[in-house]
């Protein structure tokens, strides 16, 4: 039974991800979506995102949306090292809270300079676990829901995997994803202190999510109990290399944090996954999962799909007009993005999340998920840093 015809939202943060969480809300159906506030320090940004998606007002102290008893959900697209703060004190006010990804990390502390060559990795480890234990005990303690806006759990190719899988009851021997691009124009994508690491964190989390989500997936269908027994990883500053002329294609600018990255994972029934992420790929966005079962194999295509192909003498007309991610132009070959919003997943966490609130049950991608991402992560850097496997 519904308990809340319509859902009231605040976000917090007005750049890219609340663009990406917008374009989701307009999708929703079945419940009602008032998007009431969006906060910004920057007016202008807040401004163009309100007039987009149709918030009623703009704020710029997030703390009125806490005190605000119409709003039912925090949508927190921030920087991450905002987001424990922001859901801890979300849920103490008796919000619902979304989360973008990830859900946190290691930024420095008070005298850390060059977080990411001199802070051991492995002190990086226990802070993060530590943080994620106490933003867990405020979860716990409030009826608030936690959902982690990991679009690739609802990307819809994810999606279709996971109910073939659960229908032929099949077991995952394998699985490989990857998010590779040529960079980022993010300010501070280079710097540890603002990202909480490299490639690996800032798009290695989408293939990473989307593969511990599919194995626990089949743990839950088969009834089995299957555990992240260790990590491995290497990773590396593969432009470092270039020369200024050669450099030019890419915009990956690393300062203390790896462009390249791999990460092997060993379950406790003895599969594998492996992940790869970089800032060295020309060509656009590359996205994929791939899945290899006892009695299957299944690949994940989201980015590029194979839909629609266009092919341009001219970019006459189409300034405004979106083709693909991480194009440098449209001319030649291109295979363009055809509903993104719904394919890449934003559409159905949105529609997720705001059933979760509207009859009161649990999200699909919620806490335990962004934990064990988290978690991964950093044993991944402990270990590229350590030159070994860590173990659970």
């Amino acid at each position: 039974m519904m308990k809340k015809d319509t859902v009231c939202v605040g976000t917090i943060g007005a750049g890219y991800a609340a663009c990406l969480h917008g374009n989701g809300y307009e999708k929703v159906s079945g419940v009602r979506v008032r998007l009431k506030v969006i906060c910004d320090t920057n007016v202008e940004r807040a401004t163009a995102v309100q007039k987009r998606y149709g918030y009623e007002k703009i704020s710029q102290d997030y703390h009125e949306l806490l005190s605000d008893p119409e709003i039912d959900v925090i949508d927190i697209v921030t920087p991450p090292m905002l987001h424990p703060q922001m859901a801890r004190e979300a849920l103490q006010a008796g919000k619902h809270v979304i989360c973008e990804k990830p859900l946190t990390g290691y930024f420095g502390q008070k005298g850390d300079e060059d977080v990411g060559l001199r802070v051991p990795k492995r002190k990086m480890l226990e802070k993060v676990l530590q943080e994620m234990d106490d933003l867990k005990e405020v979860i716990e303690a409030s009826e608030g829901k936690f959902m982690y806006a990991e679009n690739f759990v609802y990307a819809t190719p994810i999606q279709k995997a996971a109910e073939i899988l659960r229908a032929k009851k099949s077991k995952i021997l394998w699985m490989k994803g990857e998010e590779s691009v040529k960079g980022s124009t993010t300010a501070g994508a280079g710097l540890w202190s603002c990202i909480g690491g490299g490639s690996l964190t800032r798009v290695g989390c989408h293939p990473l999510t989307g593969i511990l989500w599919l194995k626990r997936q089949e743990a839950l269908n088969r009834g089995e109990k299957i555990e992240i027994q260790s990590v491995f990883c290497d990773t590396g500053m593969a432009t470092h290399c270039l020369t200024e002329e050669e450099h030019r294609h890419i915009v990956a600018h690393p300062v203390d944090v790896e462009d390249v990255g791999v990460i092997s994972i060993t379950y406790s029934d003895g599969t594998k996954a492996t992940v790869l992420a970089s800032d060295v790929v020309l060509g656009g966005t590359k996205n994929y999962v791939e899945v290899y079962s006892n009695d299957a194999a299944l690949m994940c295509n989201i980015t590029p799909t194979d839909i629609l192909n266009t092919y341009f003498l001219d970019e006459e007309g189409l300034e405004n007009v979106d083709i693909a991610e991480m194009l440098p132009a449209k001319l030649g070959w291109n295979k363009a993005f055809v509903s993104d919003e719904v394919i890449r997943g934003y559409m159905g966490e949105m529609q997720d999340f705001m059933e979760c609130v509207a009859y009161d049950r649990d999200p699909l991608s919620g806490f335990d998920i962004a934990y064990d991402t988290t978690k991964v992560l950093y044993a991944a850097y402990q270990s590229a840093e350590e030159g070994r496997k860590i173990f659970f």
